[in-house]
């Protein structure tokens, strides 16, 4: 596809807890696919030839009672041992690449205006190079955490581990074009200011690419 013909990308970036999943929505309440790398990479785990490959590394401790990949047992050794969230990463991130890579062939097919990547690793794993686009989702730690402790029962200690395997927040802050403040979206009227600050976005990234 050409630049011309190729849906805009816009990736999204942010904290742990800054709910870059509301901003997802809001993107798709305007008409945009979503590839969630996340929920995508966790349902990777149960393909027959990953969790193979997963036992034939770390050995059955990996398997929960009823034969299929323990997510929480993974995360524990990925999220301690760089070396091998590395190794993880090199198997499964080819697989997710041609999920988008067919999501966008879908969003051209449809008419779509274009598709929103939300993954916690973008930077890391540089999947902002394919991106038009990166918005930089906004949420105090204070907020993200009480986000956290409800939603995923998730403590302080919890929250600082998890942000040691990503890229600190002013560093990803840094790298996008567009910053959406996502503080507030627990509400009716916060939802409705993100499809306001996504359709901003969607006008000015359009703009962006006449111009170019």
């Amino acid at each position: 596809m050409t630049g011309a013909e190729r849906p805009m990308v816009i990736g999204l970036a942010g904290g742990i807890g800054a709910g870059k999943s509301a901003v997802a929505s809001a993107f798709a309440e305007l008409g945009l696919l979503v590839s969630d790398s996340d929920r995508a990479a966790k349902a990777m785990l149960d393909r027959d030839e990953v969790s193979a490959m997963l036992v034939e590394w770390w050995g059955e401790r990996v398997l929960d009672a009823t034969g299929r990949v323990d997510r929480a047992g993974i995360a524990a050794i990925v999220f301690e041992q760089p070396h091998e969230r590395e190794r993880l990463e090199a198997l499964v991130h080819p697989l997710l690449k041609a999920g988008r890579s067919e999501l966008i062939e879908r969003a051209r097919t449809e008419g779509a205006p274009g598709v929103v990547i939300d993954a916690p690793l973008l930077f890391e794993a540089g999947l902002d190079e394919e991106c038009d686009a990166v918005v930089f989702v906004a949420a105090p730690r204070a907020v993200r955490l009480e986000r956290l402790r409800r939603d995923r029962g998730w403590d302080e200690h919890e929250l600082a581990r998890r942000e040691r395997a990503q890229w600190p927040i002013e560093r990803k802050r840094e790298g996008c074009s567009h910053e959406i403040d996502n503080a507030k979206a627990d509400n009716s009227a916060g939802r409705a200011g993100l499809i306001e600050a996504a359709r901003g976005v969607l006008g000015s990234v359009r703009a962006g690419r006449a111009g170019g």
